[in-house]
């Protein structure tokens, strides 16, 4: 059976100014980086090791994953990015239109909801099809992003959000005969 963490990244300066960070980037702060090293902690305590890592291009998820997994190899993928937020990129939060956003952020050269849960199906799934059925696989994305996959495999995101779905949030799933299922989430103190 494969295993898959799939890591939201660590607070990012954006995050903690409550700014719309889909393709914009912003750095971890040392909360950030702080949440970082209990989750790794918590990977050595329970000798939880990877076969194979992926990140999103996204520097805040590339830091993420360093500190994760230092000195270890891993493949930075576009698919796996934040939604992208178009010409809201960078802007008060406040702006966010009430979830669902369906369509809303195409319009200003975004992505709509369905455009990002089809880019993250497909580059998950891919992942875990083309791997060994022992792997353990880290995914480090993002929350929407993360979400939007939840949505694609009809899985409810309101049952994570409810139990706590923040910077450095991680879910862990198990897939088997081409079934994905979510066995705990492993959030930071």
């Amino acid at each position: 059976m494969t295993k898959l963490f799939l890591m939201r990244h660590g607070e990012t300066y954006f995050n903690k100014w409550h700014r719309i960070q889909g393709w914009c980037d912003s750095a971890l702060t040392p909360t950030g980086v702080k949440q970082t090293n209990e989750i790794k902690q918590y990977f050595i305590k329970n000798n939880i090791y990877f076969d194979k890592r992926y990140t999103s291009t996204s520097e805040r998820a590339c830091d993420t994953m360093d500190i994760i997994c230092e000195n270890s190899p891993y493949m930075r993928l576009k698919s796996l990015k934040e939604c992208n937020f178009g010409k809201y990129e960078g802007s008060s939060e406040r702006l966010n239109p009430p979830y669902p956003y369906g369509d809303f952020f195409k319009k200003y050269g975004g992505e709509s909801e369905k455009e990002v849960q089809t880019r993250m199906n497909s580059t998950i799934l891919s992942i875990l099809l083309s791997s060994d059925d022992s792997d353990n696989i880290l995914i480090i994305s993002h929350a929407g992003a993360i979400l939007n996959f939840l949505i694609s495999v009809n899985l409810n995101p309101q049952v994570v959000k409810d139990q706590g779905f923040g910077n450095c949030s991680v879910l862990e799933f198990e897939f088997n005969d081409e079934k994905l299922k979510l066995k705990q989430i492993i959030n930071p103190s």
